[in-house]
């Protein structure tokens, strides 16, 4: 039998990857990689000019070049997306590191109390995760950040190590759900200024160069020494051995571990 080389495990492993994704129960949605910008500019743009309710969005900003909408997701018991009510393909977009652009993290931050209000309980800021997919990792091709809560495991291993966790980016000792993430700490207890896709492509100049396969994932933290913050993860992904870089991975859609 012959030996199997790199590039062949390479492709048998993307083939494979292709198979589990078109028989996943997200691939309907897959199927369909425009729904959530047919949602936000379809029905709640124009239902809130009409009748002064964004619905099914639950709150739309419609500043212009920095408006969002924010939007009970169909999967998770409290999960929530904040979604540009620009068109932005992703993580990859050019527009989202342009000088003045809007920060949409701090938009999704804020918009956090729609899982509390929906768990119908006060939670603490390292209770809670942001994410954006990769390219590779993401069923939509609208920008979206994932509000929710993050995985009880995920959280103990940063807090565990969070004292390792600096101010620039540097590789964590340990892996998360089995990947490598990278990480770096933002001071503050919210993030003004502090726009995650801009500390990534500025403070990682190789990620910076291939947005698309990167995602983030930001919640909230306080340090020993510097009070409240954030950390702030990134992953990168590697087709070639079907990795698709989803820090959506470390949050827990049934918010199972939040007594209710």
């Amino acid at each position: 039998m012959p030996v199997a080389t790199v590039a062949s495990v390479k492709r048998l492993a993307v083939f494979s990857w292709l198979a589990v994704m078109a028989s996943s129960p997200d691939a309907a949605r897959a199927e369909d990689p425009g729904a959530l910008w047919r949602i936000v500019d379809g029905q709640c743009v124009p239902h809130q000019w009409e009748n002064g309710h964004p619905s099914p969005c639950v709150q739309l900003d419609l500043r212009p070049e920095a408006g969002y909408a924010v939007l009970k997701d169909r999967v998770g018991i409290a999960q929530y997306l904040v979604i540009p009510t620009t068109r932005l393909s992703g993580v990859e977009s050019p527009e989202l590191l342009a000088e003045g652009a809007p920060n949409y993290w701090a938009f999704a931050w804020q918009a956090r109390g729609f899982v509390e209000e929906r768990l119908q309980r006060k939670l603490g800021r390292e209770q809670i995760a942001l994410a954006v997919n990769s390219a590779f990792g993401r069923s939509q091709n609208q920008l979206h950040i994932h509000i929710d809560c993050i995985r009880e495991d995920i959280r103990a291993i940063l807090w565990r190590h969070m004292a390792e966790i600096g101010r620039e980016w540097a590789p964590l000792a340990v892996s998360l759900n089995g990947h490598p993430y990278w990480a770096r700490r933002i001071l503050g207890p919210d993030l003004g200024d502090n726009n995650p896709f801009k500390l990534l492509a500025e403070g990682l100049p190789a990620a910076g160069r291939q947005m698309d396969r990167r995602t983030l994932v930001l919640t909230g933290a306080t340090f020993d020494d510097d009070g409240e913050g954030f950390i702030l993860l990134t992953d990168s992904a590697d087709p070639g051995w079907a990795h698709r870089a989803s820090g959506e991975e470390l949050q827990d859609h049934r918010c199972a571990g939040i007594e209710r």
